[in-house]
């Protein structure tokens, strides 16, 4: 990843307006600033999340509380808690999120 020369700025994500994506099951809220090609997320999962898709996008995940089980398409399943992250590179590894009592993550892809 390469950044662009973007100035210097502080986000508060309170008052960045949240998108609601619905999941196979529960919903994922997004708050969504966007640096250039750079979007950055703090998004929160109700509990029984399911992801309805497959992604193939490359991401870095900080889990800021709660946990999270990624699926990857081989069928592994890896537990991500809280302080831990996770990187994935764009195409590498399809992967679907599912959270059982919810999650907050702070995302950059």
């Amino acid at each position: 990843m390469k950044f662009s020369p973007f100035p210097f700025s502080i986000t508060d994500f309170a008052e960045v307006e949240p998108e609601i994506k619905t999941g196979a099951t529960g919903t994922a809220e997004w708050r969504i600033i966007y640096r250039d090609d750079v979007r950055i997320r703090l998004v929160t999962y109700s509990p029984n999340y399911l992801a309805d898709h497959w992604c193939e996008k490359g991401h870095i995940i900080f889990c800021i509380e709660g946990e999270m089980e990624t699926e990857l398409a081989d069928g592994t399943k890896h537990i991500l808690t809280k302080n831990n992250m996770y990187t994935v590179g764009d195409g590498s590894d399809a992967h679907r999120t599912f959270s059982e009592k919810g999650c907050r993550l702070f995302i950059v892809d």
